[in-house]
C-alpha cells in the first residue's frame, strides 16, 4: 500500500473494525496519539483504546497536504463495547501525519474541522475530491 490517503483510509477501517493488529501494523512504533484526555506515545496503546472506546466513524471530507498531513472530517459514534448501545455521537476531525507508509501521529479534534486544518497547516483548497468506495489513489 502506498500513498498517505490509502494509509489513513486503511487505518480508519482497522479502527472501525476494532482490529488492533491491523491498526498497529499501519502505525509507527513511536506513534503519537493526542485526544481530549492528553497524549501518549507508542502504538501499543491502540488495542486497549479500541477495546474501551467503541469508536467508529464515517468519513465526510478528506484533506491532504505537504509534510504527510491528512485531515478527515468524520461522523463519529461511541458505543458501549459490551452492549453495543450508543454512548455518543458527534462530527469530529482527525489529523494524521503519515511518513514511510505508516501513521506517525493521530489527533482527534472535537472542536471541529477548522481547528484540525489549522493544526495541520491545511486549508479548504487542500480538500480531496469525492471518492468512490474503492481504495484511495496512491499519489497523495
Amino acid at each position: 500500500m502506498t500513498g498517505r490517503l490509502a494509509v489513513v483510509e486503511a487505518w480508519l477501517d482497522a479502527v472501525d473494525r476494532a482490529d488492533a493488529d491491523a491498526a498497529t501494523a499501519l502505525s509507527a512504533p513511536d506513534l503519537e496519539v493526542v485526544g481530549p484526555r492528553g497524549s501518549v506515545r507508542g502504538r501499543e496503546v491502540l488495542g486497549p483504546w479500541m477495546a474501551r472506546a467503541g469508536f467508529t466513524a464515517r468519513p465526510l471530507r478528506w484533506f491532504c497536504g505537504a509534510g504527510g498531513a491528512v485531515v478527515v472530517e468524520q461522523d463519529a459514534t461511541w458505543a458501549d463495547p459490551d452492549t453495543g448501545a450508543e454512548r455518543g455521537r458527534a462530527v469530529v476531525a482527525s489529523r494524521f501525519t503519515v511518513a514511510g507508509g505508516v501513521v506517525t501521529a493521530y489527533q482527534r479534534h472535537d472542536d471541529g474541522l477548522g481547528a484540525a486544518l489549522a493544526a495541520a497547516g491545511l486549508g479548504e483548497s487542500d480538500e480531496v475530491p469525492a471518492r468512490g468506495s474503492g481504495p484511495v489513489g496512491t499519489s497523495a
